[in-house]
């Protein structure tokens, strides 16, 4: 077992390419300790899925730099 907490993240997204997502916060995120994430997606279409890692998830959704991570907390100890 781990001391550390799942940390929270965005995925902000600067230019929609395929006109489906719009801009701005289009995902809410969770890294969990070992490493997995998951992601909703807050489209008019919702949406969860889970990925091995975060740079799958930046290799798929990144478009580029056009898509960025956006961490909402740092990483953080249990007490």
């Amino acid at each position: 077992m781990t001391d550390q907490l799942p940390r929270r993240f965005h995925l902000v997204r600067d230019v929609d390419e395929t006109g489906t997502s719009g801009t701005g916060v289009v995902v809410e995120g969770l890294e969990f300790t070992d490493g997995t994430v998951a992601l909703r997606w807050l489209t008019g279409t919702t949406s969860t899925a889970i990925y091995a890692s975060i740079e799958d998830v930046e290799t798929i959704h990144g478009h580029g730099g056009k898509t960025r991570v956006v961490w909402v907390d740092d990483r953080q100890e249990t007490t």
